[in-house]
């Protein structure tokens, strides 16, 4: 049951996904030396099939693994298994993606109410005399 607040489950084709098997970086003793068991995986946003309005929405995102060329790369070395890897990559690349699938809220301007009109008055008045009576004793 999906709801307007539920953001839509946006599909990634593999064949748009490039991966590569690497070497993974830090401490693992031989096996890290010997196995290439981290995924480098790279997403080209504006050839990918994604609607022009998600890829705008991600290109627009500060984040340091989108690159200048508008590639998403993503460095998945924290399971001992290559497999597990590829697959936290590409659940990182899911969640990335779907962050900005829904179009973001457009704000509409208000206008404060008159109750909060006046309760700022009396506030502000309030304080300027509290500070009236921090001043200099005339006699």
């Amino acid at each position: 049951m999906a709801t307007d607040l539920d953001p839509p489950n946006l599909e990634i084709l593999e064949s748009e996904v490039e991966v590569t098997a690497i070497r993974a970086q830090g401490a693992g003793g031989q096996n890290v030396n010997k196995v290439s068991s981290a995924i480098h995986l790279r997403f080209d946003i504006a050839a990918s099939s994604l609607p022009d309005d998600v890829k705008e929405r991600l290109l627009a995102l500060h984040d340091s693994r989108i690159t200048k060329a508008g590639v998403l790369v993503i460095k998945a070395q924290q399971h001992r298994t290559q497999e597990m890897n590829r697959l936290d990559a590409f659940v990182r690349l899911h969640e990335v993606v779907n962050s900005v699938a829904q179009a973001p809220k457009q704000r509409r301007a208000t206008r404060p109410t008159y109750g909060a009109r006046q309760r700022r008055r009396e506030d502000k008045s309030q304080r300027s005399q509290t500070k009236a009576l921090r001043g200099a004793v005339k006699d």
